[in-house]
């Protein structure tokens, strides 16, 4: 998915931007970029931090980044920031989100004259680039921003840095989260709330969806209100979030426990502990175990010092061996117990399948596995949480495949948890996982526990639903 931080100080800001940026780092998992502005023009650094940490990548850098204005992102896959020179005169320029219709504005593009990208690994061309250049067909920042948010079908928050302060746009539709903070002769602006406590920030206000903003280090120019539909992604609280973030004014672990609240509250079978697949199924399992009343255990634990996360690389071979060399079992805690595990979802479950096995094999004598979030059933449209290749790649749209084949009639019925075609659904998983049970969150139970009414929330991954 991805990240950004930016800061617009009457001194120095490398110290808030590069922490700042840093505390994005959960984000993404293959490049970390920061730009200055100071009165020699622009300094960029962008690195590669696949198999490093973003801090250990830029401290070395740190001591040659001076400025008053900067911002800084965590990507997935692409180059950021990018430095542009254009008409408006030369900026930099970061991004989060997925530009569905790339290929189509792309070519829509290259059939003018003089217009040309440059191509990142595989022949894509960079979206970031792309978005400059839908900003640079205006005669404003302000109007090329709009002018991008319009032409874009997915998502796409952006920040534009000048040398007069930044420019931060919230996606068309609101589907990731931009906050402001300030504190004396700063002002910042985070996808994370987290960034803000430790740096010494105080929330001020959330952009709404589609507002556009121009920053200086002490006011904020509102350039463009916020639209009147929003479709916030519900993923963030379930799983990508950072604990100690709020959206929409509703914290990510205070949502976690509700969500395992709501899970302990429907069910009837009896375990001798509670447990959450580290990381992001801790808080659903703190949340279970406090309703259940039953006790929470930690049957492993993750060792984090040299493996990085495991969601986001593409090869499966590599997101198994880091899955598998993290968690570290302890098996006097998982010894003839019947154990519930609590995850934050189930993707493609090829990971999961293997902890089971080896729970059982540590000597547990059931393992049941209570996700957090329905099954994914659709591929996501409008972010990069997952870049599966296939929406064969998810467990639920596989499980769906084996029941109707190639061409299913009707999705729907799938994402009906009351329909005997979920129920078949479920089956297929939890076979193929070797769980002793199965059962997935509502989403209506899910939608209550984030605390926003439906129509503000993206539920497209588990429902179909494409609202506006």
């Amino acid at each position: 998915m991805g990240g950004m931080f930016g800061v617009v100080s009457n001194q120095d800001c490398v110290d808030d931007l590069f922490y700042g940026t840093d505390y994005h780092s959960h984000l993404g998992t293959q490049r970390g970029g920061l730009a200055v502005s100071n009165d020699q023009g622009f300094k960029r650094h962008i690195h590669d931090i696949t198999n490093s940490q973003f801090r250990s990548k830029f401290e070395d850098v740190l001591p040659r980044l001076h400025g008053n204005i900067g911002i800084g992102v965590i990507s997935d896959y692409e180059d950021q920031p990018l430095l542009i020179n254009s008409r408006h005169g030369a900026y930099a320029i970061v991004t989060v989100g997925k530009v569905d219709n790339l290929d189509e504005l792309v070519q829509a593009a290259l059939a003018k004259n003089g217009v040309h990208f440059s191509e990142m690994t595989g022949s894509e061309v960079n979206p970031t680039q792309l978005v400059a250049h839908l900003i640079d067909q205006r005669e404003t920042f302000e109007e090329g921003i709009a002018h991008a948010q319009r032409k874009i079908y997915g998502s796409c928050s952006i920040m534009l840095l000048t040398d007069r302060g930044i420019y931060a746009a919230r996606d068309r539709m609101g589907r990731t989260p931009l906050s402001i903070g300030r504190k004396n002769g700063s002002l910042a602006i985070t996808l994370e709330t987290c960034a803000f406590p430790t740096l010494g920030y105080e929330p001020e206000r959330e952009l709404g969806p589609g507002e556009i903003v121009f920053a200086t280090h002490n006011e904020i120019e509102q350039l463009k209100p916020p639209g009147d539909k929003m479709q916030i992604c519900s993923f963030m609280w379930v799983y990508y979030g950072y604990p100690a973030s709020s959206y929409e004014g509703e914290n990510v672990e205070a949502v976690r426990y509700r969500c395992g609240e709501k899970l302990a509250e429907r069910d009837d079978v009896e375990v001798d502990m509670v447990a959450g697949i580290p990381d992001s199924g801790t808080a659903h399992a703190i949340g279970y175990s406090n309703y259940a009343h039953a006790p929470y255990r930690r049957p492993f634990v993750k060792y984090t010092p040299t493996w990085p996360r495991s969601f986001m690389p593409q090869d499966q071979n590599v997101r198994n061996l880091v899955a598998n060399m993290k968690l570290i079992p302890i098996n006097e805690i998982m010894d003839s117990g019947r154990v519930l595990f609590c995850e934050d979802s189930i993707v493609r479950g090829t990971q999961l399948q293997d902890i089971v096995k080896r729970v059982f094999d540590h000597g547990a004598a059931e393992v049941h596995m209570r996700p957090a979030c329905p099954p994914l059933i659709h591929g996501c449209k409008f972010l990069n949480f997952s870049r599966s290749r296939s929406e064969l790649d998810l467990a639920g749209r596989r499980a769906v495949h084996d029941i109707e084949g190639d061409n299913p009639e009707n999705l729907d019925k799938y994402a009906d948890p009351d329909s005997d075609e979920h129920a078949a659904m479920v089956e297929k998983i939890r076979d193929r996982l070797g769980l002793t049970s199965l059962r997935y969150q509502r989403l209506d139970d899910l939608v209550d526990a984030i605390g926003l009414p439906k129509e503000k929330l993206c539920t497209f991954c588990w429902d179909g639903c494409e609202p506006g």
